[in-house]
């Protein structure tokens, strides 16, 4: 037999054999993702329309609205330690993400307001709101229209108008996101399988275009937050259900306006990192500086997931909610 069929047929052989391994290794993981946004949520039926939700916890109530990317499971995930720490948290999927629908109003003033009849929903007269990333401007949109709702306000990374941009010439296009991460958002973010195998084969590529924190900052992390990191990755999985409210979410915060921040009332904290790639340091900053009585608590490193201070800044967040009063 000639040799040339033999290696042939055996590459073939081995090529098939690794195609089938990850097809079943694919199967096997978006069959859990998809498996496990079909549970532990309910739909509350609002004014606002169908709001999904989950909650847990006792306690003083904390409305955890998630970022790009996200959903009530991204959110319950990374607010654990809240309900660890004895807080009630309710966690939206925001609009466009999961079983909520993007209606035609998906600004960051309507979701606010769907924020608030969520509440009603619950029977909830006062919370606390912890918007991260691109939660944010749906946090302080709330706090503006429904300072009576609102017990304390926590922007986490957020996205958020920074200082610099006051800065920008007279009609100049808002900066748009890293180069990566707006190739990835035209490619994996428009695939399940896609985006799972970039998790699996560019990961490096991942943390820093999508979960914006340098790789190196991951690499030498403890066990304890990557493992943290990669939760938060699986949890992005499904990528179809989530994709009108990433869409919504680029559309939103790519042309932020200054919010009167000046009229935010409520005790106020803002948390961000220097090396977050998203650059939420100069927002995070630029509004606690601009919000009466506001506190800013900021790190040297950590990216947007704020790797190595998981459990220091959600102790904070967790006392500064705690303290907050809920009564109206």
């Amino acid at each position: 037999m000639n040799t040339r069929r033999i290696v042939g047929g055996l590459c073939g052989l081995v090529g098939a054999g690794a195609s089938a391994f990850v097809a079943a290794r694919y199967r096997r993981d978006i069959r859990r993702a998809r498996e496990r946004i079909s549970a532990g949520s309910r739909i509350a039926e609002t004014p606002a329309g169908p709001v999904e939700y989950a909650a847990a916890g006792d306690g003083p109530p904390v409305l955890v609205v998630h970022g790009a990317g996200g959903g009530f499971d991204q959110a319950m995930y990374l607010a654990a330690p809240l309900v660890d720490a004895g807080l009630r948290v309710v966690a939206p999927s925001r609009f466009g993400y999961l079983r909520t629908p993007l209606p035609a109003d998906a600004s960051a003033e309507a979701q606010a307001d769907a924020h608030a009849r969520l509440l009603d929903a619950l029977g909830i007269a006062r919370a606390a709101v912890l918007g991260a990333s691109a939660g944010a401007p749906s946090a302080m949109q709330f706090a503006l229209r429904h300072p009576e709702r609102l017990a304390a306000l926590i922007l986490l990374v957020p996205a958020a108008y920074p200082a610099h941009v006051g800065a920008r010439p007279a009609g100049a296009a808002p900066e748009g996101p890293p180069r990566a991460t707006a190739i990835l958002f035209d490619t994996a973010l428009k695939s399940d399988f896609l985006f799972w195998l970039a998790m699996r084969i560019a990961r490096r590529t991942v943390h820093r275009a999508i979960l914006a924190t340098p790789p190196s900052v991951v690499a030498h992390a403890g066990p304890g937050e990557r493992a943290r990191v990669e939760g938060v990755l699986e949890r992005i999985l499904p990528i179809r259900p989530r994709r009108l409210g990433l869409l919504n979410d680029a559309l939103v915060t790519s042309s932020l306006p200054r919010y009167e921040l000046e009229r935010i009332a409520a005790p106020t904290l803002a948390i961000s990192l220097e090396d977050d790639l998203f650059r939420t340091w100069e927002g995070a900053r630029y509004s606690a500086a601009h919000i009466p009585g506001a506190r800013f608590v900021g790190y040297p490193s950590g990216g947007h997931l704020w790797v190595g201070h998981h459990e220091e800044l959600m102790g904070e967040v967790a006392r500064f909610a705690a303290a907050a009063p809920t009564a109206p």
